[in-house]
């Protein structure tokens, strides 16, 4: 058995080959061991971690998924303040800045300068004391920031301890806090996959994946850091720029590749505009070069203006903008059905690049900018990549510019265009029929807890859409062996195996095939509410949004408008209308009561004997769910879904080629004899069986299992590692159980599965 001396000393060994092996992974982008040795020293540490909490500190590689979201951002006054660099836009005004500096010196002879990439990102400053990461800021208005440690401990190329020894008891780096365009373009696929809106560019993903108030959000984006200076120092070890900086990546602080020293005007120039040409094959925006006087001596010499420091400057790319006219608007479906307005330009050179096409993400966007056919736009190449219209030039506005408006049909399958009301996006309707979203469609409807179809991932998917094999979930089973067996990668046995699995997933539940249709916003507990309440398939595509929830009231008026109104009648029987109801109504200073909120009352109930018999749910507007989980924006979804006739088809397709599940549903314990119905609980850590196994059960003990945390969860049942989840629902109050725990609150010996 391991002793606590023992531990301390792996510990400290697992924690040295870790921070070395996230230091050539995330800095160095050069691995020394393949990933699953890696992930192996982790769980060893974790493991040990969790036998000896004592030896957990707050700099071990284990501790950078972050704290529990923080109500705000601290103030952090900076010590030294981060002012900005003055800019040179021209060649001139570079020249100028290098003889300015030549006559502070008063020399003649070329001056030597660092040169580095100018990142596009956001500014901060990270505090080490004795080598510990104590504190992070934002730059802020340069005299105060933000307090963002917690979120910038998540980042992984930020070390959160310094290698060596030799560094200063106070060590304050600067850099900026950036993501990769590789990065950026994976952050926002998975945020368009959620339904979420995509960030514009990389910077302000950047920012607004730094400034989250839940440091786990921020653990999940894709952030670096690259440092370019310091502020507070208790003693500087280097006599120059360019020397600091090597001993600050000797201490493991990420520095940029592209750092060179250069010797005079002309090699500044040759810097610039070799940097420029490479610009777009960098993985990162930039957009100029810095340049900074080498020796700290000479630094200190010519000292700053309250702006900027006058031995330093940044020379700006030029702008990456062009005027064109837009010809056309046409209208892209993506593969989860978003569908984007594009606008078809008269090509122009933007930054090198003919654009021809830009982006205008969405029709809100369309009309905040105000862009119609026939206009002259700006357009920039966003990070330097994606091409978009920036703004519109509206004093050439002709005439016969005409307003861009949202297809009703889908450009691709002719199914129902639907913008949900409060959402920006529209998306196409035909989601199993839609060619531009079959992809995804198939991958959804194939997945573990949908149709569980073992051996048919991503690679396989792509090949069956690409060759024509597959264009609906229906054409899945009726692959053959020879087809699928000659396909690369399979050959007879797993085209077999792959058949076995198809054949099995015939036999599912009604929720399970609800759940695979892939209906927006339906997920597997809305599913199963979905089958329990309607007897079959076919009861399912004929409701209507009325059969999911229960509108009342007048729309416009308010419970608060509404509950006085209700009381006036109540205490006054015998009140006679003189005139016009409308007008009647609004003269007699009811609170909240407005001329056209009389107006709305007076047309839905004409007389003020309806309006006095009407319940007070009648008079405000207000929606009762009759599916749990479904309300109104989730029964739009289902009933514009099922409108569409190529889902319906599609559906009967798959009915007749096997897909089946028993008629009435597995009987499911009546309400009294389920004794979770009503109770809210969330799973984390590991248990003694799957953790699906286990949340089917305590489903079909009445229990609503979800995947968050609120003050309305009834319970966490934890395993072994639970991780964050024990200690954010100790905060929450929420209580806490094991195995042993639920099964004695089910009055059983085990919760048997």
């Amino acid at each position: 058995m391991t002793t606590p001396d023992e531990a301390g000393r792996r510990v400290e060994l697992l924690r040295a080959d870790i921070r070395h092996h996230n230091h050539r992974y995330y800095v160095l982008d050069d691995p020394e061991i393949p990933d699953a040795d890696y992930d192996r020293l982790v769980r060893e540490l974790q493991a040990l971690e969790s036998d000896f909490p004592d030896l957990v500190t707050p700099d071990s590689p284990t501790q950078r998924v972050g704290a529990a979201p923080r109500p705000d951002f601290a103030a952090v006054r900076h010590t030294v303040p981060m002012i900005s660099l003055d800019n040179a836009m021209s060649d001139a005004e570079l020249a100028d800045f290098d003889r300015k500096t030549q006559a502070a010196l008063q020399t003649t002879d070329s001056v030597l300068y660092t040169a580095e990439p100018k990142l596009d990102g956001l500014a901060v400053s990270i505090r080490y004391e004795r080598g510990r990461l104590m504190q992070a800021a934002t730059r802020g208005d340069g005299a105060t920031g933000e307090d963002v440690t917690h979120n910038v401990r998540t980042i992984q190329s930020v070390p959160l301890c310094l290698f060596g020894d030799d560094w200063p008891a106070v060590l304050e780096v600067r850099g900026e806090v950036y993501m990769t365009r590789t990065g950026f373009a994976r952050l926002n696929d998975a945020m368009q996959r959620a339904g979420d809106k995509p960030f514009a560019n990389p910077r302000n993903a950047a920012a607004g994946s730094l400034r989250q108030l839940d440091p786990r959000i921020t653990a999940s984006r894709p952030l670096a850091f690259c440092c370019y200076g310091w502020g507070d120092l208790s003693a500087p070890p280097a006599a120059s720029q360019f020397a600091m900086l090597q001993r600050l990546a000797a201490w493991g602080i990420p520095i940029s590749r592209e750092l060179r020293q250069v010797a005079g005007l002309e090699a500044c120039r040759a810097y610039f505009e070799d940097l420029g040409r490479r610009r777009d094959t960098l993985d990162y925006d930039i957009d100029g070069v810095v340049f900074k006087l080498d020796r700290l001596a000479d630094q200190e010499r010519l000292g700053a203006t309250s702006h900027h420091p006058r031995w330093a400057i940044a020379r700006k790319f030029p702008a990456q903008e062009a005027l064109t006219l837009v010809e056309a608007v046409e209208f892209q479906v993506g593969r989860t059905g978003a569908v984007t307005p594009v606008a078809r330009l008269q090509p122009v050179q933007v930054g090198g690049v003919t654009v021809a096409n830009a982006t205008l993400h969405n029709l809100d966007e369309v009309r905040r900018k105000d862009v119609r056919i026939g206009d002259t736009v700006v357009v920039r190449r966003a990070g330097d990549v994606i091409p978009e219209v920036a703004r519109v030039v509206v004093e050439r506005r002709p005439a016969d510019a005409r307003v861009v408006e949202l297809p009703a049909q889908c450009p691709v399958c002719g199914s129902d265009v639907i913008r949900p009301e409060g959402e920006a996006v529209a998306r196409c309707s035909g989601g199993l029929y839609c060619p531009a979203q079959r992809k995804e469609s198939i991958r959804h409807f194939a997945s573990r807890r949908a149709m569980d179809i073992e051996g048919l991932g991503d690679r396989l998917i792509e090949q069956l859409v690409d060759l024509d094999w597959v264009r609906e979930p229906a054409d899945l089973y009726r692959l053959s062996l020879e087809q699928l067996a000659g396909l690369e990668r399979m050959g007879e046995k797993s085209a077999a195996n792959l058949l076995a699995a198809l054949e099995r997933s015939k036999d599912t539940t009604l929720a399970r095939f609800i759940f695979a249709l892939g209906i927006r916003e339906v997920g597997e507990s809305t599913a199963q509410a979905l089958a329990a309440r309607f007897d079959g398939i076919e009861a399912l595509m004929q409701a209507r949004v009325t059969d999911f929830v229960c509108e009342r009231g007048v729309k416009g008026i308010g419970r608060e408008t509404a509950t006085a109104l209700h009381r006036f009648l109540s205490e006054r029987p015998d009140l006679d209308v003189k005139g016009e109801l409308a007008d009647w109504l609004a003269g007699q200073g009811i609170r909240g009561l407005t001329a056209s909120r009389a107006g709305l009352l007076a047309q839905r109930f004409t007389t003020l004997e309806a309006l006095r018999a009407a319940e007070l749910e009648d008079l405000y507007a207000n929606s009762s769910r009759l599916v749990e989980g479904v309300g109104p924006v989730v029964a739009a979804h289902l009933a514009a879904f099922f409108a569409q006739p190529h889902n319906r088809e599609a559906i009967g397709r798959l009915l007749a080629v096997g897909v089946h599940w028993p008629e009435t549903p597995a009987a499911a314990p009546p309400k009294a004899e389920q004794p979770l119905a009503g109770k809210t609980l969330v799973i984390t850590g590991t248990l003694s069986q799957p953790r699906d196994a286990i949340k089917d059960w305590l489903q079909r003990q009445g229990a609503k299992v979800t995947g968050s945390l609120s003050r309305n969860t009834h319970y966490l049942l934890a395993g072994e590692s639970p991780g964050s989840k024990l200690e954010q629902a100790r905060s929450l109050g929420v209580e806490v159980i094991d195995e042993a725990g639920l099964a004695a609150l089910l009055g059983r010996e085990s919760p048997s599965v």
